[in-house]
C-alpha cells in the first residue's frame, strides 16, 4: 500500500496524505446516510450535550462519558441558547461518535477495507483494533475550533500506538476549517493525558505531564479534496480554526490501537464487555 518514500515521509513528519483514497461516491453516500440518521425521530431524543474542546463541557457528561459503545450525537455550542437549539439538528450537531464502525452497518463497510487493512499493516500494527469512530460536521458558521493536540492524550495506551485516519467527506479549505499539523512534532512527548480519575469512575481529570504549549508556529495548513485520507500518528500536534464561511466540512475520524499494547483501564473510553475491540 506504502512506497518507501511514504513511508520515510510518515517517519519524518508524522503523517501522510493520501489523496482520492476514497471513491467520492462513497463519501457521499456515507454523508447522505449521516443525514438520514439525523433526521430519524429517535435521534432528537438525546441530552443537550454541547462537544466544546475549549470549555470541555462535556468532559464530566454522563452522556458522553457512556459513548464508548454506543452510538450518540454531541451539539455545537453555537447551537444552543439557554438549553434550546436554535437551528435544525441537521446544522447544530457537531459530531456523531463513538461506535458506528462496530454498530451501523455503512460505517463499518467504510471503515473495514482490504485498503485499509493493508495500511494499517503497512504503519506496523501486529493486531490492530478498530477503537473510536467519529463523524464531524464542521457547521457552516458555527463549526468551533479544535484546540491543538494529540490523540495519545485522549486514547492512551503504552507503548504508544494509536494511528488517526481522518477522511474527507467534503472539500476541506483555509475557509471552512482544514486541518493543521505540525510536522515533526510527533516526535515529542504526549504533554496533556486526559482520563478518568479513577478505573470505572465518572469524573474526568487532565494531567499536565509538560506545561510548554504546543509549537502552534510550526503549523502547517492541510486543504484536501474529499476522498482524501491524512494519516495522524498519535503524538503529531494538530487542530483546526472554527468555520466562519458559509460551507460545511464533513469528516470522518477512525482511530485504531494495536492489540498488543496495553489500554489503560483508566482511559475516558470504554466498552462493555459485550462489545470487544475488533479488527479489520
Amino acid at each position: 500500500m506504502l512506497s518507501d518514500a511514504q513511508l520515510s515521509d510518515w517517519d519524518r513528519d508524522g503523517y501522510l496524505v493520501l489523496p482520492d483514497f476514497v471513491d467520492p461516491s462513497d463519501c457521499d453516500a456515507l454523508r447522505e446516510h449521516v443525514m438520514g440518521l439525523l433526521r430519524d425521530s429517535e435521534m432528537q431524543d438525546g441530552g443537550l450535550t454541547v462537544f466544546d474542546t475549549n470549555a470541555q463541557s462535556h468532559a464530566q457528561d454522563e452522556y458522553f462519558l457512556t459513548s464508548g459503545d454506543t452510538v450518540r450525537w454531541f451539539l455545537e455550542d453555537g447551537a444552543v441558547v439557554d438549553g434550546e437549539l436554535t437551528r435544525t439538528l441537521e446544522l447544530a450537531v457537531n459530531k456523531l461518535g463513538h461506535a458506528m464502525h462496530d454498530l451501523d452497518p455503512h460505517f463499518d463497510r467504510f471503515s473495514r477495507t482490504p485498503e485499509l487493512a493493508a495500511l494499517a499493516a503497512d504503519l506496523g500494527f501486529v493486531q490492530p483494533r478498530l477503537l473510536q469512530s467519529m463523524y464531524i460536521f464542521k457547521q457552516p458558521g458555527i463549526g468551533g475550533e479544535v484546540t491543538c493536540h494529540c490523540d495519545h492524550t485522549f486514547l492512551w495506551t503504552e507503548p504508544q500506538s494509536v494511528v488517526g485516519f481522518w477522511f474527507a467527506i467534503e472539500d476541506a479549505t483555509l475557509q471552512n476549517g482544514c486541518l493543521w499539523l505540525a510536522p515533526g512534532h510527533h516526535r515529542t512527548p504526549a504533554r496533556t493525558r486526559f482520563r478518568l480519575t479513577a478505573p470505572g469512575a465518572r469524573g474526568t481529570t487532565t494531567d499536565v505531564l509538560d506545561p510548554e504549549p504546543w509549537p502552534t508556529d510550526d503549523l502547517v495548513p492541510m486543504p484536501v479534496d474529499r476522498g482524501t485520507l491524512i494519516v495522524l500518528h498519535g503524538t503529531l500536534p494538530h487542530w483546526s480554526a472554527p468555520n466562519t464561511s458559509p460551507v460545511s466540512r464533513h469528516a470522518y475520524t477512525l482511530h485504531l490501537i494495536d492489540a498488543q499494547a496495553d489500554y489503560l483501564p483508566d482511559n475516558w473510553l470504554q466498552r462493555g464487555p459485550d462489545m470487544p475491540l475488533r479488527g479489520f
